[in-house]
């Protein structure tokens, strides 16, 4: 039974999801009764979906991917190549389509595919969307609801001890950002920040709450009694430890579930047998160079590796105090979690690849990339395409996921995705285009000669615009700005060009290199007598 302190519902809080992870803006969680949650639209149970073919990715902002074999899965949508590019698929399901939902996490362990589906509301806080699940390798897929409670689910068992418990009956705040199958075992793990970290023994049909230390302890175990509340920090009540965000299940069946207080760790001696009930230890920041560089975790993988694979971690900095001195950084063990060590010390990370030694983190920063395990580090920033030496992403853009095929490197970023096949020195670039001219015209893909993308244009949030058009045959192309007035603002090609889909970029600024006013603004491609026009509104 609740406490007179405890309600029923945890809402609240501003937590914003960028590149397939999130940026807490607040700590500050409230309570509000039943009656005052705005509850979301309806999450049925979606039709059995099916792969179908896809023109490419569908969202320049990858956030989300997964490699498993010559299988690479890419999200915020549920794209899926095996051929390294050469042809797209796409999961045709309506709780992703016919929906808000966008993939938040992914998983695949042979056959079995998970995705843990996400949304954000009118105010922006990120909510549970339920899951998709294959079973034969993304053929088809089945959708499951989320990890939620029901209103009188405010007691869990833990052991020996009952504990009261916040039961999290709406989606708000508990969206999936991580997802780990277990195949050994057939579970599946999820870390779904208020909704904490969670298990499911029967394919997401019913979810069991996992039991984590609270704040003031670094170890628990089920032949223990405790008091404790399990619940998800909230102003001053509740427990940061409590809030899940990453979970790993290794090579050696140890759990790894990382919270914004630590990463705490199960290893298969801490299973009880008989009640299923594990003992945790929990490791975090210290202040010395052996420890966490910060206590949020982020992203957990493991590096498949001879003998006991490192576990590494993307560790974030979570200070409550000031000048406690927590850092963003990554952390490794290289030992289940005996010892740990420091890399990147500064860096914002998001997510992890390998390759044999070599270790690539995708960050705020670019593509780091070590070929000694992590010891020292070289930076990829220029994600460059010889083939197409008028594409190429934006300056300093932010990498917010990586994997490897057997083939190739692959990124995503917030400006498409990029592959690479020979280490990183040059890339191939992937974007979600209308094209110009199309042979088969539709409502969702007209006929249009030349257009522009984004637009309207920030030239702040978006660095460039891209006007794209074709030619039939090579031909001599000037290409003009003129602000409303049709004074010429600026000249952006003049030149002779090969024929096919081109692409030139614009970051706002006139001939004089000075940033233009907001408002609307017109281009002409003057193509061998025929002039191609366009529009492209600026705002700041």
């Amino acid at each position: 039974m609740c406490s007179a302190g405890i309600d029923s519902v945890y809402r609240g809080g501003a937590v914003r999801r960028r590149g397939g992870r999130c940026l807490l803006l607040g700590w500050l969680l409230a309570l509000v009764p039943v009656a005052a949650v705005a509850q979301p639209g309806p999450l049925t149970p979606a039709r059995v979906a099916e792969l179908l073919p896809a023109p490419g990715i569908l969202r320049n902002s990858v956030t989300n991917l997964h490699a498993e074999g010559d299988s690479l899965w890419v999200g915020p949508f549920l794209n899926l190549t095996t051929d390294e590019g050469a042809t797209w698929q796409q999961a045709d399901a309506d709780s992703l389509f016919g929906s808000r939902n966008r993939v938040f996490s992914i998983d695949v362990e042979g056959p079995v595919v998970w995705v843990g589906l996400g949304f954000s509301t009118a105010d922006g806080v990120q909510a549970a969307g339920g899951f998709l699940v294959s079973t034969d390798g993304g053929r088809t897929f089945a959708y499951r609801f989320p990890q939620l409670d029901a209103p009188d689910d405010d007691r869990v068992t833990y052991g020996v001890s009952t504990l009261e418990a916040l039961p999290v009956i709406v989606p708000e705040q508990s969206p999936p950002f991580d997802i780990d199958y277990d195949p050994v075992r057939d579970e599946v793990w999820v870390a779904g920040w208020a909704s904490g970290i969670r298990r499911s023994d029967d394919g997401g049909a019913s979810w069991t709450r996992v039991v984590l230390p609270p704040d003031d302890l670094d170890a628990i175990a089920p032949d223990q009694p405790y008091d404790f509340v399990l619940e998800p920090e909230r102003g001053t009540a509740g427990n940061r430890n409590h809030m899940g965000f990453s979970v790993l299940v290794d090579e050696t069946g140890t759990v790894w579930a990382g919270t914004v207080q630590g990463v705490n760790r199960s290893t298969p001696a801490d299973l009880d047998p008989e009640t299923g009930e594990r003992a945790w230890q929990r490791f975090s920041f210290d202040g010395t160079p052996f420890s966490l560089t910060g206590n949020w975790v982020t992203s957990i993988e493991e590096q498949p590796l001879p003998g006991r694979n490192p576990v590494w971690m993307a560790t974030w900095d979570a200070s409550e105090v000031q000048g406690e001195r927590q850092r963003f950084g990554v952390t490794v063990t290289r030992d289940g979690g005996a010892t740990f060590e420091q890399a990147l010390v500064g860096e914002r990370i998001y997510d992890f690849a390998f390759r044999g030694e070599t270790v690539y983190a995708a960050g705020e920063g670019g593509l780091f990339v070590s070929d000694d395990g992590g010891r020292t580090w070289y930076t990829v920033r220029d994600f460059y395409d010889p083939a197409q030496p008028d594409r190429r992403m934006r300056p300093g853009v932010e990498v917010f996921s990586v994997a490897t095929t057997p083939g190739a490197l692959w990124v995503g970023t917030a400006d498409g995705l990029a592959r690479s096949t020979d280490g990183g020195l040059t890339w191939r670039i992937f974007r979600a285009e209308v094209p110009v001219d199309p042979d088969t015209p539709s409502d969702a893909i007209p006929r249009v000669d030349t257009y522009a993308y984004p637009n309207p244009f920030s030239p702040v949030a978006h660095q460039w615009v891209r006007l794209r058009y074709k030619l039939d045959r090579e031909a001599s192309v000037e290409i003009r700005l003129f602000d409303f007035g049709m004074n010429l603002v600026r000249t952006l090609v003049d030149e002779r060009q090969p024929p096919g889909e081109r692409e030139v970029v614009w970051d706002g600024t006139d001939d004089g290199g000075l940033r233009v006013a907001n408002g609307p603004y017109f281009y002409t491609v003057d193509v061998g007598g025929e002039t191609l026009r366009g529009k492209i509104l600026v705002i700041e």
